[in-house]
């Protein structure tokens, strides 16, 4: 089926408008729209929770997010969004079958009897990421914009650190830093040693999580290399209770940012997972 577009309030000749980027979360909510000719930033807005909500309060406070803007008036070449989300598992992609989408999940991840399963393979590696999208919100998409692209913030990670990362000769542990969730990405040069993600409430909490991890892979805090990306700086009370324990831990800009030209002044706090989806 196919749905018509409602009609837009910006110039259709109007080249600027191409893609449209989204991420989702329990906790907030971001967007940007950039030209993808010019990889210029054209705008680009956020939205923090202060406590988590469900699944159809945050289809509503994408609404409104969208009202401020006119986002729902605008037409786009592409539509894209993020899942972010701890509801995923990884499965090597010479074992994957797309039947069996619940049994990689049923045992780390709660599954309610109404959640449809979806899954994406990272591209150019052996990984397929099985997760649990929010359906209302891709729903809602759909009634806005017709056909749309959905992935999980994990594919959008280790395709942008694993695919970037060549020069590294060692173990590195990269770790991407958002409001009340850590994604912890080991690769050894671009091979995978581990993926996982973490909700947490306290700098203590994201100590904690990033030392059992090195201590799982028996990396020791001492020698072991640590960037961190995201929502952090060096004078944030998290990165200097971490630094307290991990010698070699710093903050990592990520080379990919730069491939958009970054027009707005607010345009620093973007994720890094939306800026990698353009």
């Amino acid at each position: 089926m196919t749905k018509k577009r409602r009609n837009n309030s910006l110039n259709i000749a109007d080249k600027n408008f191409k893609k449209l980027s989204i991420q989702v979360s329990l906790n907030g909510l971001s967007f940007c729209v950039a030209d993808t000719v010019s990889q210029k930033l054209l705008l680009s807005d956020r939205v923090d929770f202060a406590f988590e909500k469900n699944p159809m309060e945050v289809k509503d406070e994408l609404h409104k997010l969208f009202l401020k803007h006119d986002i729902e008036n605008m037409q786009f070449d592409e539509v894209v969004t993020v899942h972010r989300n701890t509801l995923f598992g990884l499965v090597p992609k010479s074992l994957f079958n797309a039947d069996n989408l619940y049994e990689y999940l049923k045992f780390n991840t709660k599954i309610l009897a109404n959640d449809i399963l979806a899954y994406d393979e990272v591209e150019n590696h052996d990984l397929v990421i099985v997760y649990v999208p929010y359906v209302n919100i891709n729903n809602y998409i759909y009634d806005l914009f017709g056909e749309f692209h959905y992935m999980h913030n994990g594919t959008v990670l280790l395709q942008s650190l694993m695919n970037n990362q060549t020069q590294n000769q060692e173990t590195t542990c990269f770790v991407h830093v958002s409001k009340d969730q850590l994604d912890i990405t080991v690769l050894n040069q671009r091979k995978l040693v581990l993926y996982n993600s973490f909700k947490y409430d306290t700098k203590e909490d994201f100590a904690y999580y990033l030392l059992f991890v090195l201590e799982q892979l028996e990396l020791d805090p001492k020698t072991a290399i640590v960037k961190l990306f995201g929502d952090i700086e060096e004078d944030d009370a998290t990165f200097k209770l971490c630094y307290n324990y991990i010698q070699h831990i710093s903050i990592f800009a990520p080379s990919t940012q730069q491939l958009i030209k970054l027009g707005e002044p607010s345009s620093s706090s973007i994720d890094f997972t939306l800026i990698n989806t353009i």
